[in-house]
């Protein structure tokens, strides 16, 4: 028996194989989940390829979490398919150039709002869409892929201040969804090379600074290691009473200084 087993899940974010979320959905399988993935746009015929590698096919559903008729359609089919969902990983983000690797003046607010709402609110505009069938789940668990916005990282610019918010708003919906039986937590994951992470300017930068100061070491190729056991933990029944929790799978790194 794996520690998924008879869960139905919905996983964001998948794209290609070096995707985090792609690393949890495959995990998840293999723990005994059942799933549904989304995507949207010229993006979902990459997602479907994707599916297609895993271990059992999957359906992708469509949708852009910036429309309130794709949030009520994609709930509509996971309620036809599963009747209910037991865990939620949400894996979204965007930045249009301004907001990355130009420091903080260089981007107007239509490109900092447009940032703000795909990769932060969308994880409230996502759970609230699934909160009806998340409640009819016995232990339901949210979780979302972070990355550490306890300090300023250099290149990362208005995307450390959209995850500061996505940290913050985690907290917030915990609180607001612990009294349904929702946990909600995140995953801060240490950096890892996919295709999201390569349009980060300056990455090359924790490439050769984090293995070296990381207690454990880290893996910037480990796409479907720590992070996916991670993810798969606290969508399991392993974890029943945490929630507001921020788990980072990050060797260690941010625990020392130089």
């Amino acid at each position: 028996m794996g520690i998924l087993d008879g869960k139905k899940l919905l996983i964001t974010g998948v794209l290609t194989g070096d995707s985090l979320a792609f690393g949890a959905a495959r995990l998840a399988q293999e723990e005994g989940a059942e799933l549904l993935l989304t995507s949207f746009g010229r993006a979902r015929s990459l997602t479907e390829r994707s599916a297609r590698r895993l271990p059992r096919p999957v359906e992708v559903l469509e949708l852009d979490v910036t429309r309130p008729d794709q949030l009520e359609a994609a709930r509509e089919a996971v309620s036809e398919r599963f009747g209910r969902l037991d865990g939620l990983l949400h894996s979204i983000g965007f930045a249009p150039q301004s907001c990355l690797g130009q420091g903080m003046f260089a981007a107007d607010w239509q490109d900092v709002s447009t940032m703000l709402e795909v990769s932060a609110y969308s994880l409230k505009a996502l759970v609230a869409a699934m909160v009806p069938l998340l409640t009819e789940s016995p232990s339901a668990s949210v979780v979302g892929l972070d990355f550490d916005a306890t300090v300023a990282w250099p290149g990362y610019d208005w995307m450390g201040v959209a995850k500061a918010a996505y940290e913050s708003l985690a907290r917030y919906l915990a609180r607001d969804l612990g009294p349904k039986k929702v946990r909600v937590n995140l995953v801060a994951a240490g950096p890892v090379q996919t295709v999201a992470a390569r349009s980060i300017p300056g990455f090359a930068h924790f490439e050769q600074v984090w293995d070296p100061r990381a207690p454990l070491g880290w893996d910037l190729l480990d796409a479907e290691g720590a992070v996916a056991k991670a993810c798969v933990a606290l969508l399991s029944d392993y974890f029943p009473r945490t929630t507001g929790e921020i788990i980072h799978v990050d060797g260690g790194f941010h625990a020392v200084g130089a």
